[in-house]
């Protein structure tokens, strides 16, 4: 199972919201290369960068931090919030980042979205941030009536390689992974999912690894770490298990 430490940004600050609530932003660090090379140095595989500036106002925002961690560690990233239009799906690789997660825009212009999964292929996925089994978008500010089973279903239709799927009502909550829903996504297409949102102990990571199987391939892990629930070190340590 690979795992994800998460740097979400906001005004160049790396923040933790609770359940994507933006006035519920606490700051762990003003530097996110910084962070960025602490977790590489801890064993990361991969990081997920969050540009959440650009999920509200539709935009990139960060452009220059995330080009800076891209060069300042060795290990690929994942980036989201923002990403609006093929051509911010080509800055953002330019700029060094391995892929790039579309939410927002693939709700709003799903024909845009199957033209990226076709030109960009696995460097670009899902974003699928959900709250009470509805499609949210805009920074998670706007819940839909889309159900997000459905809509997981026809983004892989569409050509989706991958899925990042959030729980956003556990996200930043340290209240536990949502195991029922992640696996009934994973069941329900035929790639790989990522999981986020909730992950609070060594356990949880535990359950997620036995998903593995069922096509569930990484997690996404944010608060428990920069709260010291444990270390990436143990987390790597189960994950590898």
């Amino acid at each position: 199972m690979i795992l994800f430490p998460a740097i979400d940004l906001i005004g160049g600050r790396c923040v933790r919201l609770q359940q994507g609530r933006f006035e519920d932003a606490t700051t762990y660090g003003d530097d996110p290369v910084a962070m960025a090379r602490r977790w590489a140095d801890a064993g990361a595989e991969w990081l997920h960068v969050v540009d959440l500036d650009g999920a509200k106002t539709g935009a990139p925002a960060q452009h220059d931090t995330v080009a800076a961690i891209a060069q300042a560690v060795a290990i690929p990233v994942e980036l989201g919030g923002g990403i609006r239009t093929l051509e911010h799906i080509q800055a953002a690789l330019d700029a060094g980042v391995t892929r790039v997660t579309l939410g927002s825009v693939a709700v709003a212009q799903p024909d845009l979205a199957r033209e990226a999964f076709a030109r960009f292929g696995e460097r670009v996925i899902l974003g699928l941030d959900a709250r009470d089994g509805q499609v949210a978008t805009h920074g998670w500010q706007n819940v839909s009536r889309m159900d997000a089973f459905a809509f997981a279903r026809t983004m892989a239709a569409a050509g989706a390689r991958r899925i990042a799927f959030t729980d956003i009502g556990r996200d930043g909550m340290l209240t536990g992974v949502n195991l029922e829903a992640t696996q009934r996504l994973a069941e329900a297409v035929a790639i790989p999912v990522i999981a986020s949102g909730g992950v609070a102990t060594l356990d949880d990571l535990r359950h997620l690894r036995r998903l593995g199987g069922r096509g569930v391939e990484g997690v996404i892990i944010g608060k428990a770490l920069y709260a010291g629930a444990f270390t990436l070190e143990d987390a790597l340590a189960v994950a590898r298990a």
